[in-house]
């Protein structure tokens, strides 16, 4: 989009905005490798943000910013680079593009307004790349596409803007063409919107005619563009004109290109060569006058204390709402927190009421409240934080120890409190059990977990009792490293990774009598209990049944709900491996008390023991294992591998259906032991663009020789 000859239009990016609609917030998103980056600099550079390495602006080097990006990224998940260009200040948010970091490109995504999806020229369009683009268009999210490393002699731009047509749809087209001077260096660009030839070649940037060979392709582009774009618009006195052969009004077309990414129907592609500068002020120019403003974004539903939706705006004067997008741990600086404002003004030194519901462990989430005081504000810039006094309506900014906030939870008037809507952060799939390396490290742990978890939602924390283990639950490999890596620095704690126990459940094969016995005489009150039972198998899911066929009161009637008690104990216990016994029924049926000897603990003691020799004589305990359903979708070309996959993992194939796209939906029921690891197995057999959700289904017997084998490690835990 050629407008200025030059940059003089820039200012710097610290001062704070008051007008929305001078604002863009946009996200970088694309595969690892892509670039991203790289861009990031490129644009920084282009606005005059920051200086080249050994150059200074506002005090930041580009190895600045690629040492806080690379810390960010590891320890954030997203970066922040706000700049101004040509009186727009443009907040960036440079996503990571790796899959365990899902849960921060969504958070990323709720803090922007469009987002600039970054393709390489050299690897091209794949399964991944696709996935990506499903999740944003599952957003609406208006979208320009961005084709880098186009200085690499295997780029071929014609080639992938036609791939990305192909797998993205029609409304995707090339808002400019690069023409080389030589193998991999540019020379000029084509600038389809306006007709104009963007050229460098004289080793600055000047707009010019198309001439030559230019003329032809600038046509042959310039038709599918110019009626694609109008189309998706629903301009129809542009489209008349167009079609009359007149003149087609520049300005008018701008206007449409807005209109049309702003209902994420149209998306323009853009190329790039960053190492030489080559389109960055092109996309900051699509950027500036394409992309859409907070004023015109959609809002999140906002409730307020009763749960009545309130109508929001994107206006400064509005009741303020803004939701924390992440939080993080700085060692200088304490707990930071960035910030989207949806409606209203955050200003620096105020109170706001913080509410949200915690991303702790599943079993103890509960909704939290505070108020609290807002510390500084700052505008965030490679290694400087730069004060602002304010943020303003469709804004971002970064807040400074905020202690009760986490990430997800809405800042609001202690007055009028108001609670946003939160993203649906993805469900962590892959357990690690862990345990403190020392001792002295077991309290800490519990406190830098709590923290973690608080600024990361996908990352889960599980206590199970059952199995006695701390678990982690992940989003992959990459996750575990980065969580481990963060308790090391932050919290000074080493963890350790143990076998991930899956809990298993253990019951009767048969009907079994047994007598449980607790005698003992040792001066003065003894203990004296005996009761014999009968145990037997109940249908799966039955639970337990307690039956009293006493006769004779050959066990008092007060000691009866004792023998209960203790059987009960023992259960939870369990008989063979330490699991819990399901699906028995008890029967009751005699015993023998002492006027004097016999109590309450006795029996319940006489219970327990009835219940463990009941297990010796049977011989026959089985154990039980979970089984979950799982609903895997793949693309068509890897179903047969996931199918073959569950198959030796002892999963039974339920269906498959087809589903838009090329993909297929795979549903199996397989035992949950077999699918620990199934998070980042999935990835690996589908490069990437696998997902699954999973859900309890039941406990059914294991195989014997597996159970021999987890009987065996019980054993030797127990010695």
């Amino acid at each position: 989009m050629a407008a200025d000859n030059s940059s003089s239009a820039q200012s710097k990016s610290a001062a704070p905005v008051n007008d929305p609609g001078k604002i863009r917030n946009v996200v970088f998103v694309g595969s690892s490798g892509a670039g991203k980056t790289t861009v990031v600099e490129g644009l920084l550079l282009a606005a005059g943000e920051i200086g080249r390495a050994g150059s200074v602006a506002e005090g930041t080097t580009v190895t600045d910013y690629e040492d806080i990006e690379h810390r960010t990224t590891r320890s954030v998940g997203l970066a922040l680079a706000p700049l101004s260009f040509g009186g727009v200040k443009i907040n960036v948010i440079d996503s990571p593009g790796y899959a365990d970091y899902l849960g921060d490109l969504r958070a990323a995504i709720r803090g922007a307004d469009a987002a600039v999806f970054v393709i390489s020229a050299v690897d091209g369009v794949s399964g991944a790349t696709r996935l990506l683009w499903d999740e944003l268009a599952r957003e609406r999210m208006p979208r320009a596409i961005l084709i880098t490393k186009l200085d690499n002699p295997r780029a071929d731009y014609d080639a992938v803007a036609e791939e990305c047509r192909a797998a993205f749809g029609d409304s995707v087209l090339p808002m400019m063409v690069p023409i080389y001077k030589s193998e991999a260096e540019i020379g000029a660009l084509l600038d389809i919107l306006t007709g104009k030839v963007v050229d460098f070649s004289g080793g600055k940037r000047e707009a010019r005619e198309a001439e030559g060979e230019e003329i032809g392709k600038m046509e042959r582009n310039r038709e599918a563009f110019i009626e694609s774009l109008i189309t998706e618009s629903g301009d129809e006195d542009l489209m008349e004109a167009y079609l009359d052969g007149g003149e087609l009004d520049g300005e008018a077309l701008k206007a449409d290109l807005q209109k049309a990414m702003a209902a994420a129907s149209f998306f323009p592609i853009m190329p790039m060569a960053a190492a030489g500068g080559i389109g960055s002020q092109e996309l900051l120019y699509l950027i500036r006058d394409g992309f859409p403003s907070p004023v015109v974004a959609e809002i999140p539903e906002v409730t307020d204390a009763s749960g009545k939706v309130v109508d929001i705006h994107c206006d400064p004067k509005g009741p303020l709402v803004a939701e924390v997008i992440k939080t993080t741990q700085d060692s200088y600086v304490g707990r930071i927190s960035i910030v989207r404002v949806f409606s209203g003004t955050l200003r620096a030194e105020s109170q706001v009421h913080v509410e949200g519901v915690g991303a702790g462990a599943a079993d103890d989430a509960v909704r939290h409240s505070s108020n609290e005081r807002v510390g500084t504000l700052t505008s965030p810039l490679g290694a400087k934080q730069r004060p602002v006094p304010f943020a303003v309506a469709g804004d971002l900014a970064a807040v400074a120890r905020l202690v009760g906030a986490e990430t997800g939870d809405t800042l609001s008037d202690p007055a009028k409190p108001l609670v946003a809507q939160p993203w649906m952060a993805p469900e962590p799939m892959l357990p690690i059990a862990i345990k403190a390396a020392n001792s002295s490290d077991e309290d800490k742990l519990g406190t830098g977990l709590n923290r973690l978890v608080s600024e990361d939602p996908t990352l889960r924390v599980e206590h199970n009792q059952e199995t006695r283990q701390t678990v982690l639950w992940t989003m992959g490999d990459a996750h575990v490293d980065v969580t481990f890596q963060r308790l090391a620095d932050k919290f000074g704690v080493k963890v350790d990774r143990v076998p991930y126990r899956v809990p298993l459940r253990e019951t009767f094969s048969q009907k079994v009598q047994a007598e449980g016995r607790h005698v003992k005489q040792s001066g003065g009150h003894g203990q004296y209990a005996k009761c014999q039972v009968e145990v037997e198998p109940l249908p799966p899911g039955s639970g337990f049944e307690f039956l009293d066929k006493v006769v004779g009161g050959a066990v008092p009637r007060q000691f009866i709900p004792s023998v209960e008690k203790g059987v009960r104990a023992q259960m939870a216990k369990g008989v063979l491996a330490g699991y819990p016994v399901v699906d028995i029924r008890v029967t009751l049926f005699d015993g023998k008390a002492h006027s004097v000897d016999s109590s309450d603990a006795a029996f319940q003691m006489a219970g327990s023991v009835a219940l463990r020799e009941a297990a010796r004589k049977a011989g026959a305990i089985s154990l039980l294992e979970p089984v979950v359903t799982l609903s895997i979708l793949v693309d068509d070309e890897y179903v047969g591998a996931v199918m073959s996959d569950l198959s030796s993992r002892r999963g039974r194939l339920t269906g498959n259906e087809s589903v838009a796209g090329g993909r297929t939906m795979v549903r199996a029921e397989v035992p949950q032991f077999e699918v620990t690891t199934y998070a980042t197995d999935l990835r690996s057999m589908s490069r990437g663009t696998g997902s699954f959700s999973s859900e309890y289904l039941g406990h059914e017997p294991m195989p014997p020789h597996r159970a021999e084998a987890v009987i065996k490690e019980a054993a030797e835990d127990r010695r």
